[in-house]
């Protein structure tokens, strides 16, 4: 019974079926108080909203806390479904481990920090770790799991990119850093300041609070803004492209999986048609059997009629019987 339930709950939690009418519950529920404690949490940035309405903001926390941590619990207690985590020490210390679980976990410690120990110096810190329940979502959001898969696969191109745009930055910022520093040592009065600048550029952000004013800088810049949009155009069209092969090889699985289910049904009703084939050979074969013992029957009794039932040669017997049967089969089929 203990098993049975914890195979139910397992279901509920882990899996997001829209035939299962509890999953989907727990996916709206638990989707709802992440987007309410979020929205809670940057309501209480508001000097007016918290002081109006602290009490509320503050049930919501405890709530969902709550919600959140039983939530933790439970998937800890049956995560030993999975026959990835089957022992149950080491099973449940493994998926504690797993990054969806650590979430869970540290979105939930800020509440039992503070409550612990609510004079801690960095106190506004451990409030932003509530921001991480957002990430919660990604077992409810087909959407977040798509973007994260996209990023996965195309992880070495964007690391690729990035690094092209590190040495781009380097180099732009050390040039300018030699070019500027004489005509403006207040804006770029190192290489890091202007390393702020070559961001900003990079970027094609502009913020203007750092600018070259040599004719050269000034050049320099102009050739750095052009080199930006090009470069920073490549992330973007890496993600596009890898939404869309994630989007075609998730229409090709939907399609298998019809594939799949459509010729199961096909094998399935075939079998059933050749069962249901097979049990109507095999009446007919009966009711011909069984007309034919009456037909053999009548036949020995004609025989025995017409030899007399003093008649002492079977094999005379059997034979008329037998010559009877055949002429009253060849009859019929006639």
């Amino acid at each position: 019974m203990r098993k049975q339930l914890k195979t139910i709950i397992h279901e509920i939690l882990e899996t997001s079926e829209s035939r299962n009418l509890y999953s989907l519950a727990d996916d709206f529920v638990i989707t709802s108080l992440i987007l309410i404690n979020v929205a809670a949490f940057i309501a209480s940035t508001s000097p007016t909203l918290a002081q109006k309405h602290q009490a509320i903001l503050d049930n919501i926390e405890i709530v969902s806390s709550l919600v959140f941590t039983i939530e933790y619990l439970l998937r800890l207690w049956v995560c030993t479904v999975d026959c990835r985590y089957t022992h149950p020490l080491w099973g449940r210390l493994r998926y504690a481990l797993t990054p969806l679980s650590l979430i869970d976990l540290i979105s939930i410690l800020p509440f039992y920090s503070l409550l612990l120990f609510p004079s801690l110096n960095f106190v506004n810190l451990i409030r932003l770790l509530r921001l991480l329940r957002l990430l919660k979502m990604s077992r409810y959001s087909e959407s977040v799991r798509t973007l994260g898969a996209v990023l996965f696969a195309k992880k070495e191109e964007l690391i690729a990119t990035a690094f092209a745009v590190f040495i781009l930055l380097i180099f732009a910022s050390s040039i300018m850093y030699f070019v500027e520093h004489e005509a403006h040592p207040k804006a770029f009065g190192s290489i890091p300041d202007a390393m702020w600048w070559g961001v900003v550029t990079l970027t094609t952000v502009g913020y203007g609070d750092i600018y070259p004013i040599t004719p050269l800088g000034r050049f320099l810049g102009a050739i750095l803004a052009f080199l930006g949009i090009g470069i920073f155009a490549l992330p973007a069209g890496i993600i596009a492209a890898g939404f869309s092969e994630e989007v075609q090889k998730r229409k090709q699985e939907k399609m298998a999986a019809n594939l799949e289910q459509s010729a199961n049904y096909q094998s399935v009703k075939r079998l059933a048609e050749i069962e249901v084939g097979f049990e109507q050979k095999q009446r007919a074969i009966a009711l011909h059997i069984e007309s034919s013992s009456e037909l053999m029957k009548m036949c020995v009794q004609t025989a025995k009629h017409k030899l007399g039932s003093d008649f002492q040669n079977e094999q005379i017997l059997r034979d008329l019987a037998i010559h009877l049967y055949n002429e009253a089969v060849r009859k019929f089929e006639l």
